[in-house]
């Protein structure tokens, strides 16, 4: 089968040319799954950190608390008659809670920095591509 297709010069160059291409197709594939799987990868990290920020927020956070309302008794000094009065007290959030509010707010926004460089890599990386 060799000897037939050394004998032929057209048909040489032909398959030559078809495994250079072949080859050439094989290493942009191999490329673009690289790139696909770095891109794919900084996505999941950035999306992981974005999540991890949002349960850090929620649970140090807290839900949002209500005001209480208490009830006292009032008495008129002439009548002595009792009747309820409702007072807010307004509930001030712990020192520790605090803390706790500063420290994910400050890695929320850190974790946006870091989120908006990748996005500003990769725009600049497919830009330059194109």
């Amino acid at each position: 089968m060799e000897l037939l297709e050394t004998q032929d010069p057209e048909k040489k160059r032909l398959i030559e040319s078809s495994d250079r291409h072949k080859r050439e197709l094989q290493k942009e594939l191999t490329a673009i799954s690289e790139k696909t799987e770095v891109t794919i990868k900084n996505a999941l990290i950035i999306g992981g950190t974005l999540a991890v920020s949002y349960l850090l927020i929620t649970q140090l956070g807290g839900s949002k608390k209500k005001k209480r309302r208490t009830k006292k008794k009032a008495i008129i000094p002439n009548d002595e008659e009792e009747y309820d009065t409702d007072e807010v007290s307004p509930h001030a959030p712990s020192f520790l809670s605090q803390i706790g509010e500063n420290l994910a707010s400050h890695a929320t926004l850190i974790l946006l920095d870091i989120a908006k460089e990748k996005l500003g890599e990769y725009l600049s990386k497919r830009k330059n591509e194109e």
